[in-house]
């Protein structure tokens, strides 16, 4: 039976196209886009879905997300809904007081800003006698108790390793803060999750995505990283099964500790694509983050020195860079320092840019930086939600970057006047997954009404205004830039595409800017088959 989209108006994503009255999807696939009545009377027997004076998208895709991981971290103690140290703190003593059999109390989604300086303690933790390890917001770092410690065999002697730090009390104790590498000195002694538990995980994600109108997305780490187990095996499966029904691309981790030898391996795990699951990228985290000092950038950070790392060395990166592009993969690149971002840039010239490399986050961009994407055809991978005045960037970072380098922070608007093309994501469970939280910042550069943190005293006021972007881009890059950056069918609302839409309960684009927040999912269908709302 056909279906009918009508009663209130269409973004098609397509720029020539812009806006239609009505869509008739026919056997999954999008048949025709035009008024209400030309549709009608091409329509057979039919049902009607009424938007009731909404707004028809495309379905969102996500395109740097962390699925798995996110399902198991909401499995676990999962802090990411509180805020605080008395709020963790509780709510570690109920998980662990609910879970007496666990042999471990993990789980994550702590936020740096909660403590002094962003580092809690090991002594915060030592109420539970079993060890505990919880991993950051960001991902990039862990917060663990002395139980936890010991259990490692980690002292004062035991040195940093290579990609990360360990942070110490005035003595050179252990303070329980493991940042970057150093997560897996204890993370890889935590439980490892069965085939079950990473499948029940990626299904509650699948469903949750669902009711945020995201019907595709791209894992931006497929493999072991930061205590995860790989999830290759996990997605295969479901793509076998047919569970999984949004359209995923995943990006195979790049192993910082290894060289050019597992390229071979990662043309073994390419060949494991199945359905709607497609192995193609290739993931290199280049640098870590600001308020960590692991962000890698050209100066000094303010107050404290050090210029943070370089996880691959720059010559190494051009090589294995050339020797993926020849090999037909996508590079998808983790880089925050305007030092990462210029060494992701310069792996990448001559490269070919039908391969679609993008480089993610892109917090700080040197000036001269900017205009290289468009002309090297490197698509900018957006994180809206992070370009606000929030109690980590005012306390923890604008102060270590100084004026002129905060000045370069998500630079949004000056890359699409360069003429980059965008794609947009969450890094959810980093942050919070609703695409239309995101484009709620992207256009405003404030916090979202809604947001935990809005009662911050500068959350509602722009940061960095010039940078802002127009709805229709930020909507854009969330639906057609993220599909083609996985090769997906489709994002764009047009006769031939799959039907993978969204129904929003409002029009965003007529209400007042600061407003877009309050916009909801009513429905989301992929092939035409409703897969959240009714």
């Amino acid at each position: 039976m056909d279906i009918l989209f009508r009663g209130g108006r269409v973004f098609t994503a397509r720029g020539d196209l812009g806006f239609a009255e009505a869509v008739l999807v026919r056997d999954g696939v999008i048949a025709a886009v035009g008024t209400e009545a030309d549709l009608a009377r091409a329509a057979g027997p039919h049902e009607t879905v009424d938007l009731d004076g909404g707004l028809l998208t495309p379905g969102f895709t996500d395109a740097h997300i962390h699925p798995v991981q996110a399902g198991l971290e909401r499995a676990k103690c999962d802090l990411a809904e509180v805020y605080g140290l008395d709020a963790y703190v509780a709510k570690v003593a109920d998980y662990a007081t609910k879970n007496p059999d666990k042999e471990w109390v993990d789980g994550g989604g702590w936020d740096m800003s909660a403590f002094p300086g962003g580092l809690p303690h090991r002594s915060q933790l030592d109420f539970v006698t079993r060890p505990v390890y919880l991993i950051q917001r960001d991902h990039h770092a862990a917060w663990v108790n002395t139980r936890a410690l010991e259990l490692a065999g980690i002292t004062k002697d035991t040195p940093d390793p290579a990609d990360g730090r360990i942070e110490r009390d005035a003595d050179g104790t252990p303070s329980g803060v493991l940042h970057e590498g150093a997560m897996d000195l204890v993370g890889l002694l935590t439980p490892r999750p069965s085939a079950q538990d990473q499948e029940a995980a990626l299904l509650e994600a699948q469903r949750y995505l669902f009711a945020l109108g995201i019907t595709g997305w791209q894992d931006a780490i497929v493999g072991s990283y930061a205590g995860s187990d790989d999830q290759l095996p996990t997605y295969v499966a479901a793509a076998e099964a047919g569970t999984l029904k949004a359209r995923v691309v995943g990006a195979l981790w790049w192993d910082r500790t290894r060289g050019a030898e597992q390229i071979e391996d990662l043309i073994e795990r390419r060949k494991r694509s199945v359905g709607r699951f497609q192995a193609t990228s290739v993931k290199i985290m280049q640098d870590g983050i600001t308020e960590n000092f692991t962000a890698a950038v050209l100066e000094p950070y303010c107050r404290c020195g050090g210029t943070g790392l370089s996880y691959i060395e720059p010559r190494a990166l051009n090589g294995y860079v050339a020797e993926l592009d020849r090999h037909g993969f996508q590079v998808h690149f983790h880089a925050i320092g305007e030092r990462a971002v210029r060494e992701a840039l310069d792996s990448l010239e001559g490269s070919d840019p039908a391969n679609r490399h993008h480089i993610a986050h892109l917090q700080i961009i040197e000036p001269s930086d900017v205009p290289r994407f468009a002309r090297l055809g490197v698509t900018a991978n957006l994180q809206p939600l992070w370009a606000t005045h929030h109690a980590q960037m005012d306390e923890l970072t604008i102060p270590f970057l100084g004026e002129e380098r905060s000045a370069w922070q998500y630079p949004f608007a000056d890359l699409q006047r360069s003429g980059a093309r965008f794609c947009a994501g969450s890094d959810w469970p980093v942050s919070n997954a609703d695409p239309l939280q995101a484009m709620h910042v992207a256009v405003n550069r404030t916090e979202p009404g809604s947001s935990v943190h809005a009662g911050y005293p500068t959350a509602q006021t722009p940061f960095l205004p010039g940078q802002r972007l127009d709805l229709a881009t930020a909507l854009s890059a969330y639906t057609a830039g993220s599909a083609w950056i996985n090769r997906s069918p489709a994002g764009v609302i047009e006769p031939g595409r799959p039907a993978d839409l969204v129904v929003l309960d409002r029009d965003p684009f007529a209400l007042p800017p600061q407003e877009i927040w309050t916009t909801k999912v009513r429905m989301t269908f992929v092939d035409g088959e409703a897969v959240h709302g009714t």
